[in-house]
């Protein structure tokens, strides 16, 4: 079975359930809404050690992890960054003074108000990674709790994730839905973005549970 064949056979439950709510004018909306939602996840927040912001939860992560700092929910906040991009490591080599998504978010965290903004010394690609690289990092800061802000439609697998990484240490998770996201779980549906970001997202949360259904 090729590669691509199996991408879309994971896919064909997810076409399946969008493809017979848009057929059923009475349930459509409520079953359409069940589907954004299962993949948010907004844990309610606690005191902790620090708030994480990953680069990719962009703007609204910022503005999300600014407010949880004003509130005296952690003392600081710490920027997971993502690995330079090929266009990025060019502009190094050619001397370019540029600012990079990573010191943009930095830039953006102080702008609102943060003043304690450390940035992980690890960049993470990918989420199975990112799990490691905080792992690695609380331990050596001796973190005993963290409070992980990720953009709505990534929350539920990231939880999973972060959860799998965390798990049989002495550090607690917990979640937060960016509340000025772009991603609406209540009408998804209605833009081409949101369809392909949604089943995308439905595709990799799929596979997780299936890979790992104890998580």
């Amino acid at each position: 079975m090729s590669v691509q064949w199996r991408r879309w056979a994971r896919l064909i439950p997810v076409l399946v359930v969008i493809a017979v709510a848009a057929g059923v004018p009475g349930v459509r909306g409520s079953i359409l809404r069940t589907v954004g939602w299962a993949l948010v996840v907004d844990e309610p927040v606690e005191l902790a050690d620090v708030i994480v912001v990953p680069e990719w939860a962009g703007a609204a992560g910022a503005i999300e992890a600014s407010d949880l700092f004003h509130r005296g929910m952690a003392p600081r906040v710490a920027l997971l960054p993502e690995p330079p991009e090929p266009a990025e490591d060019e502009l190094v080599r050619r001397g370019v003074t540029y600012v990079d998504r990573n010191a943009a978010l930095v830039q953006l965290l102080r702008s609102l108000g943060v003043e304690n903004v450390d940035v992980i010394p690890d960049p993470a690609a990918g989420t199975e990674a990112e799990g490691q690289v905080l792992l690695s990092w609380c331990d050596q800061r001796q973190f005993r709790s963290i409070l992980v802000v990720s953009s709505p439609d990534h929350s539920r697998r990231a939880r999973r994730v972060l959860r799998r990484a965390m798990r049989g240490h002495p550090t607690s998770l917990r979640i937060r839905s960016a509340r000025y996201s772009s991603f609406e779980p209540d009408r998804w549906w209605m833009t081409h973005v949101g369809i392909r970001t949604t089943i995308v997202e439905l595709e990799k949360l799929l596979l997780d549970v299936v890979r790992h259904p104890m998580s």
